[in-house]
């Protein structure tokens, strides 16, 4: 099924930025609960397979009541495959960052996947990046300088390193969504994603999976749950409006991370954490008005 042209899109602006952000929400109750489960013995792998396999049905629900079933079909699961090896690699490491850094620290470094991608669309694909672009990677960077402070210690070097990598990651799978994205719906990306990462992942559980107590269950059943509503409103907002509009709605992250971290651990962020934040933000914020732009008018200086 051939994507929906975008001059033939249903255009509701609000009702779009509410699913982003209901799904950014989610996003952060997830990652959160990652941590959480964490603490209580989970491992990695564990909190990985749930997210998946119990994301999964509620996934297919969401295509078989809109899309419908048939929709489902592909001819290009090679590269759905490599979505998947590359999507679960990020996601792995995203979980990892929660798990060492303070959630909004942890958020914050992840808000750099825009600046990782402006470098690898310049490297890889040869866009054309011109001094605007580049100005707001370097401010970005400076973001996370002044953030993590390397040289005073007061996030682990290792949690820094991981975050920073789930950053560069991620930005990597936008490369690979670019392509699916000229053949294939937004669902049929999700739900080949979810299904082709729970075998690879319950081979893990071989090795990794344990008994819990019930507590432990309901963070595990929390993960996928929310993960896979995430997934939906993420996809679903861009069926109402461009990119440009909805992506301010995910810098609120670091909102819903900071309350969480403050009410459940007493974690709040540094005064360098805010402005290192702010400078990231407005790095990414600035890249996405730039590809707006570039969009529009591709023949003028990037």
């Amino acid at each position: 099924m051939s994507p929906v042209p975008s001059h033939n899109r249903p255009h509701r602006p609000l009702y779009a930025i509410a699913l982003r952000l209901i799904a950014v929400i989610c996003l952060s109750i997830m990652f959160v609960t990652v941590r959480l489960a964490d603490a209580r013995g989970v491992h990695v792998i564990e909190s990985l397979f749930y997210r998946q396999a119990l994301a999964l049905p509620v996934v297919f629900a969401w295509i078989a009541s809109t899309t419908g079933i048939g929709s489902i079909r592909t001819r290009r699961i090679g590269v759905h495959a490599t979505r998947m090896a590359i999507g679960l690699t990020g996601m792995a490491l995203n979980f990892l960052s929660y798990i060492l850094l303070p959630p909004a620290e942890a958020a914050s470094i992840g808000f750099t996947m825009p600046i990782f991608g402006t470098i690898l669309s310049a490297l890889i694909l040869r866009e054309a990046t011109g001094i605007h672009r580049w100005s707001a990677v370097l401010i970005g960077f400076l973001g996370v300088l002044i953030m993590v402070r390397p040289d005073a210690g007061h996030f682990p070097a290792i949690g820094v390193a991981v975050a920073i990598v789930a950053a560069f990651v991620t930005a990597s799978v936008s490369l690979v969504l670019r392509e699916l994205g000229r053949t294939e719906n937004a669902g049929v990306i999700v739900f080949w994603f979810t299904l082709l990462s729970v075998p690879p992942l319950a081979v893990g559980m071989l090795f990794y999976g344990q008994s819990h107590d019930p507590v432990t269950w309901g963070l595990l059943l929390l993960i996928g749950v929310v993960g896979g509503i995430a997934q939906i409103c993420l996809t679903a907002a861009l069926r109402w409006a461009p990119v440009s509009v909805v992506l301010p709605m995910d810098y609120s992250t670091i909102i819903w991370t900071t309350l969480l971290g403050w009410a459940i651990w007493g974690d709040w962020p540094m005064s360098t954490t805010w402005i290192g934040a702010a400078l990231i933000i407005a790095s990414g914020l600035y890249i996405a008005w730039r590809e707006h732009v570039r969009a529009r008018r591709p023949a003028s200086a990037q």
